[in-house]
């Protein structure tokens, strides 16, 4: 089990260097913890319990150490990997997780799982220490990590679920899933939920197991036939997820994804993309066609970098795009996305 007092420090990794903040960016940040410290003081004022100060000082340190871990790699794209803690090495998904991670390193994104054994520790197996982190959790049966991540300055372990899965989600670039139990379904439940009503950025959600299974099979089954058909969600709403049977296909969607598109951010009342390529007029034009219905007001235009993105180096230099967008349509916004990294 690992916590901050008795994790080994990485120097390598702690000292990467990021971009010097403005007198802009330290005042925000300063005004921000002085509204921490006086939400801290109002639960003086509220008399709240032994009992709810514990969760909040604990749910506050969890995230503050966990932050810190996270941080110098914040730069460097992550897949979530999630599936059994149960699932034996000589299972074919457990190779499949093997070889999920392998390949994902190999092209440069960091690894995080849940630190356990089976599926985690094969998504670790594959990726490596270097590049592998883990987001542990305190239960009553104890999961120990698995001996890819354990002690290292990378884990992270956390007594709050909540928490945790903050972190699965807040710190990644794409989710892939295999076959597991309740948390398993809970986290793919979660994130699709998320990025289906806006709060969380759009990413690849991929639900991938060796080839002849049939576990996600029926699940999308179940998807199509009890939410789709009674219109519980929109026929849109199944291109935030995607299913294969092969690890080279998984990769494929994840990576496509940011082929063009690279982030997106709110400014005031208007959503930016940022993309690696400039779009021409004739892509333009089909945008604003094919969807007009996504916008409450104007067209899908190009627009310059604002004043707030200038404190983040790594998207300065990207072209935008910039709608009016309705915030509900978050399946339509994907499907755009795809045909920005298709065509674009």
């Amino acid at each position: 089990m690992s916590s901050e007092a008795d994790l080994p420090i990485n120097s390598a990794s702690n000292t990467i260097p990021g971009p010097i903040p403005s007198k802009f960016e330290l005042d925000a940040r300063a005004a921000l913890i002085a509204e921490i410290k006086e939400t801290a003081d109002k639960l003086g004022v509220d008399q709240a319990s032994r009992g709810d100060l514990k969760i909040l000082s604990r749910a506050l340190k969890e995230l503050r150490y966990a932050f810190k871990v996270f941080t110098p790699f914040r730069n460097v794209k992550k897949v979530t990997v999630f599936g059994s803690a149960r699932t034996a090495p000589d299972h074919p998904d457990f190779l499949a997780s093997v070889e999920c991670g392998r390949k994902m390193a190999e092209l440069g994104w960091m690894v995080v799982t849940g630190a356990g054994g089976g599926i985690m520790e094969g998504a670790h197996q594959g990726a490596g220490a270097a590049m592998s982190m883990g987001v542990n959790i305190m239960l009553p049966f104890e999961q120990e990590a698995n001996p890819v991540i354990n002690n290292d300055a990378k884990l992270v372990t956390f007594r709050y679920f909540f928490t945790r899965k903050l972190m699965f989600v807040k710190e990644v670039h794409a989710v892939v899933l295999f076959p597991g139990g309740f948390g398993t379904q809970d986290e793919l439940f979660e994130v699709l939920t998320l990025v289906q009503t806006g709060k969380r950025d759009l990413m690849p959600i991929v639900c991938v197991e060796s080839p002849g299974g049939t576990y996600w099979a029926n699940w999308f089954e179940f998807i199509r036939k009890e939410l789709l058909a009674r219109k519980l969600i929109s026929p849109h709403d199944l291109s935030l997820v995607r299913l294969t049977d092969s690890i080279d296909v998984a990769v494929q969607e994840v990576t496509n994804f940011y082929r063009n598109y690279d982030s997106m951010r709110y400014i005031r009342d208007r959503l930016i993309l940022r993309l690696h390529n400039p779009v021409s007029d004739e892509l333009l034009a089909k945008l604003n066609a094919e969807f007009k219905d996504i916008l409450t007001s104007g067209t899908i235009e190009r627009t310059e970098i604002h004043l707030f993105e200038m404190e983040d180096d790594s998207t300065r230099d990207l072209w935008r795009l910039a709608l009016h967008f309705n915030r509900r349509d978050s399946a339509r916004l994907r499907e755009m996305i795809d045909l920005l990294n298709q065509e674009g």
